[in-house]
């Protein structure tokens, strides 16, 4: 046995920018979503569809609801514990559902469910956000002046054309740009807030966790029900653990706990301040907090950072489908590495396309930001229970803690989860079961593909030939060599491919050598170079090659190749003939699947439609020889 090395370009999360760079990267793409939040939240605690009156109390209260949702879910939960469940530097809920159940696979299809419907509903979540944070920064032109109310939609949709037509330039550019943007917004929103304290410091009292508790007491249900709108304060949570390959834990960490943290709470409390002298600000408190001569500037500033809140999941979705496709849940998707230092930024156009139409639909639905509020924060609220159930799963057998720790450690964070996630299903007949509905639809197509390529993969494994007999073969019979390497893919790196037996067959010879190379997906983001190639001489001339590749790298099979140096043996490409396999698939009525007949032509479609194997394994076409297999479905 043989290994091949190289060196690395990425390795263990390890970001090669200086730290102050990646924390202005970080700001401009990761607290978007979170960062916009006082845009809404608020006023939707207020006048939303269970809202309360602006008393003292119910100011008061709310404020340290909000407040401690901060600090305990997005500062302790995601800040302290939940990036550090970090998959080789790569975070979100597909890289801690690998990571878990590579530590525990006697349990991994009730940790690989939660995962794979915890990313369905961030998809969901990432059509809903842009259209929130949009809608309701833009909706500020109407409080200057009720003439700009018919524009506001258009105007909406347009700053998202142009917000997704930018995304080819990549995330690390992108974060550069909005990075000092994000840093005015929230400097902004901070000097506001404090201003309005100082007006009326007794606001400040609102820290103290009692009047949360008094508000409930004073309230009962009603209280409770207002905790889907406090919820909306904490929805980028999962966006920036998502994130976190794209600038790494300590950007995130710093980027949250000097600029975002302090400046959010101060905005929040301003609000409450003003609405502590004015209840009639209730309307719009965020807005109404900025002076008569400031606010148009605020609107466009507001509308800019809204276009960076949108920025923090399109990123997080990208990330998390080129892991669906490494791991098997996702068929085979165009991506554009965006950055020669930084592997984690990716550019994937269906996705982007596809966020792009949910979110102007959804738009044009709902039509107003108080609508979306309805609907939103459902989604989010499962997937941010489902990762602290992934998390005690890490607690467990990823850092060894005892049994009673990891269970106090989630216990804690099941409080606040299922608080939220029981309040937000309380607006599922106001809206919110359309993300439901979505995140079913994608659930569906992933575990659709998950599922058939398994059955492909049994069904072919049951049509394989032993290696020992094809070289008994060729060493009795001595078929004709001809010149060069023929490479055969396979997904099993036992047995002889069917597309040897197919060239054999039909052609009646063989390559002076041969390669039968198989490329596996780790459970873990990266992997170190020593363990990439693994290749066997089998005899006659015949070689296995395993290739192995993390879950966020990008398959090079002939950068790979050429690396392969023996004393046999050496690749050279112009010289090398690839040969693929290609499955044509046939729905029966019957079938071995056990899965209904729409089922199986979902399969087949998806199948039909994904990415061309050549561009996906970077392999030149013009040294591709494919070969059709007909399977039955």
């Amino acid at each position: 046995m043989k290994r091949f090395t190289k060196k690395a370009e990425h390795t263990d999360g390890i970001h090669h920018n200086p730290l102050p760079l990646l924390v202005l990267g970080a700001l401009g793409v990761v607290y978007g979503d979170i960062g916009t939040s006082p845009l809404y939240a608020l006023r939707e605690c207020f006048i939303g569809t269970h809202g309360l009156p602006p008393t003292q109390t119910n100011v008061l209260g709310i404020l340290s609801l909000i407040c401690w949702s901060l600090l305990l879910v997005i500062t302790c939960k995601y800040l302290v514990f939940v990036l550090r469940a970090d998959n080789g530097g790569e975070g979100g809920i597909l890289a801690l559902m690998a990571l878990v159940t590579s530590a525990r696979p006697n349990r991994s299809w009730v940790l690989v469910s939660l995962g794979v419907f915890g990313a369905a509903l961030l998809y969901a979540d990432g059509m809903l956000t842009p259209a929130i944070s949009v809608l309701s920064a833009v909706e500020g032109l109407s409080i200057a002046t009720p003439l700009f109310q018919p524009y506001v939609l258009p105007v909406s949709i347009v700053i998202l054309l142009i917000l997704f037509s930018f995304q080819h330039f990549g995330t690390g550019k992108i974060g550069v740009v909005f990075g000092p943007i994000i840093i005015v917004w929230f400097a902004a929103i901070g000097l506001l807030g404090a201003i309005s304290i100082a007006h009326t410091p007794e606001v400040l009292k609102a820290v103290d966790p009692r009047f949360a508790v008094r508000f409930f007491a004073a309230e009962g249900w009603h209280g409770f029900v207002v905790l889907g709108a406090v919820f909306l304060v904490v929805t980028g949570g999962e966006a920036l653990y998502a994130d976190m390959g794209h600038f790494g834990r300590r950007a995130i960490q710093w980027g949250w706990f000097c600029a975002a943290l302090p400046c959010l709470l101060l905005n929040y409390f301003g609000q409450g301040a003003l609405l502590l002298r004015s209840p009639e600000a209730i309307a719009n408190p965020f807005y109404f907090l900025v002076p008569s001569w400031a606010l148009l500037p605020m609107v466009a500033l507001a509308t800019m950072a809204s276009v960076i809140a949108s920025q923090a999941i399109i990123s997080g979705a990208f990330s998390l489908t080129r892991q669906a496709i490494q791991l098997g849940y996702c068929p085979r998707l165009e991506i554009r590495q965006t950055s020669t230092s930084e592997i984690g930024q990716v550019y994937l156009p269906a996705i982007n396309w596809m966020l792009m139409v949910g979110t102007i639909l959804l738009m044009l639905l709902f039509r107003e930001s108080g609508n979306l509020a309805a609907a939103y924060g459902i989604a989010i609220s499962n997937t941010e229970l489902f990762t602290t159930l992934l998390l005690y799963s890490a607690a467990r057998h990823v850092w060894s803690w005892r049994p009673l720790a990891a269970l106090a450690l989630t216990g804690a964070f099941l409080i606040p989860d299922l608080s939220f996630l029981a309040a937000n299903l309380l607006k599922i007949h106001d809206g919110g079961w359309l993300p439901l509905l979505i995140a079913s639809g994608i659930y569906l197509l992933m575990s659709t593909w998950e599922q058939g390529r398994r059955y492909l993969r049994a069904r072919i494994e049951e049509m394989l030939l032993p290696v020992e007999l094809f070289l008994q073969e060729a060493a009795d019979h001595a078929p004709r060599r001809v010149s060069g390497t023929a490479v055969f893919l396979s997904g099993n790196p036992a047995g002889i491919p069917i597309t040897l037996l197919h060239n054999y067959k039909h052609n009646k010879v063989l390559h002076e050598s041969i390669i039968l190379l198989t490329v596996q997906t780790a459970a873990v983001p990266y992997l170190d170079p020593d363990e990439r190639a693994e290749l066997n001489y089998l005899g006659e001339g015949f070689y296995r090659l395993i290739l192995r590749y993390g879950f966020c790298e990008m398959p090079n099979l002939t950068a790979e190749l050429s690396k392969i140096r023996t004393e046999t043996f050496t690749f050279a490409l112009m010289q090398t003939t690839f040969f693929l396999g290609r499955e044509i698939l046939v729905v029966r009525r019957h079938s071995h699947w056990s899965a209904p007949r729409w089922r199986r032509q979902l399969f087949s479609f998806l199948s039909h439609n994904a990415w061309d194997v050549t561009q996906f394994f970077r392999i030149p076409p013009n040294r591709v020889v494919i070969l059709g297999l007909q399977l039955e479905l």
